[in-house]
């Protein structure tokens, strides 16, 4: 995998195959979550790069479940 692979608008899935959000930019070492996607809640969501599995067909693969994933993202503070 590589980091210029990563950019907005590519789906978000768990190991599991569920949805877990949309990209909107790497920040670093962490995927920046969309915050106008459904799966949000209507806040930007990060998740560290090191969950990645892969990049396949546009879909961002994790190696965490969704539930995993969206117990252990961290949300933006403003």
């Amino acid at each position: 995998m590589h980091m210029q692979d990563i950019h907005e608008g590519l789906k978000v899935v768990g190991s599991d195959g569920g949805y877990v959000g949309t990209v909107d930019a790497l920040v670093g070492q962490l995927l920046k979550l969309k915050k106008n996607d459904p799966a949000s809640g209507g806040a930007h969501h990060f998740l560290d790069i090191g969950f990645i599995a892969g990049i396949e067909n546009e879909t961002v693969k994790l190696l965490l479940t969704a539930d995993d994933a969206k117990q252990r993202w961290s949300e933006e503070s403003s």
